[in-house]
């Protein structure tokens, strides 16, 4: 699968007793979040301070993962913008520390509404243009606009889908695939 590396952070043989699990858990999800477009270290961050549940400094993050300090410092900034990374302190110490949201809804609502519906409206604006333009000219054929309009329904119908996941956290597909059907069955 594109995207998917099967690296981890250190070594079976190096590795402490029972930490053998963390890091391919990590490495996991950093493989998961780089092939949904994300850096592959946003998800090894987050998932070493959703595993561990504690609260971690910036320099316990570079070490536990091998990072640089300048490369950790733009992740938590990332992270923290995404909201799926807390950053807080302790009345005791002067360092800021860091830790995972730990409600995947909350953060998974977050990430569609931010990142998902506006590459939608982008798409559906895109089609409506294409679907104006094969309309205004005489050489389209009205099966060429048919198609596209289909395109559209299929781009409506994904944002619906979204939207009902985020009232409901369930996903109904079923819309989605009437759309898929062949022209021969609409």
């Amino acid at each position: 699968m594109k995207g998917y590396l099967w690296t981890r952070a250190v070594a079976p043989e190096q590795a402490p007793a029972g930490a053998d699990w963390e890091s391919i858990a990590i490495d996991a999800v950093g493989n998961t979040i780089e092939f949904w477009g994300f850096k592959r270290n946003q998800g090894r961050v987050w998932a070493l301070l959703y595993l561990r549940d504690v609260v971690l400094t910036a320099a316990e993050i570079e070490k536990e993962l091998e990072l640089s300090k300048g490369g950790v410092s733009m992740l938590l900034r990332d992270l923290e913008r995404w909201g799926v990374v807390l950053r807080v302190r302790s009345p005791h110490d002067s360092s800021w520390r860091y830790k995972a949201e730990t409600n995947l809804m909350k953060m998974a609502r977050r990430v569609i509404e931010e990142r998902e519906f506006s590459f939608i409206a982008r798409v559906r604006a895109d089609l409506e243009e294409a679907i104006r333009l094969a309309e205004a000219s005489p050489k389209t054929a009205k099966a060429k606009v048919a198609r596209l309009k289909k395109m559209e329904l299929l781009a409506e119908a994904t944002e619906k889908a979204l939207r009902l996941f985020l009232k409901t956290s369930r996903l109904d597909v079923g819309t989605l695939f009437g759309v898929f059907r062949s022209d021969e069955e609409a």
